[in-house]
């Protein structure tokens, strides 16, 4: 099993920048694609940002270059740096990891608030 642990939320004005962190623990050497999702009040689930264990990264289109996703597989974590925030990227960011044993894990979410 993994265990994921979200942080790095909290409230930040328009046009601030934020910077999730999330920590994987167990079977961290199974760890394939990390990936963050998030969801927004009244909205569906959706993906934010994915990386792949070769170091591909691949974003949403409304990500439109404001967002980095990174990975630091010897400290077993992965970041999501947020630039140029906005009030619509409000909602809790959810880190997510998937296996080689075709099994998928996620955290328990981080919330984040852009307001002024």
């Amino acid at each position: 099993q993994v265990q994921l642990v979200e942080s790095g939320g909290g409230l930040v004005h328009p046009g601030g920048s934020m910077k999730l962190s999330c920590a994987a623990s167990g079977d961290t050497f199974a760890i394939t694609t990390l990936a963050w999702f998030r969801r927004a009040p009244g909205k569906q689930r959706e993906l934010v940002a994915s990386s792949s264990i070769v170091g591909l990264t691949s974003y949403a289109d409304f990500v439109n270059d404001r967002f980095t996703v990174s990975r630091d597989d010897a400290k077993n974590a992965v970041y999501l740096q947020m630039n140029n925030l906005k009030p619509e990227d409000k909602a809790v960011y959810y880190c997510t990891a998937e296996t080689n044993f075709g099994r998928g894990y996620w955290g328990q979410g981080t919330q984040v608030t852009v307001s002024s």
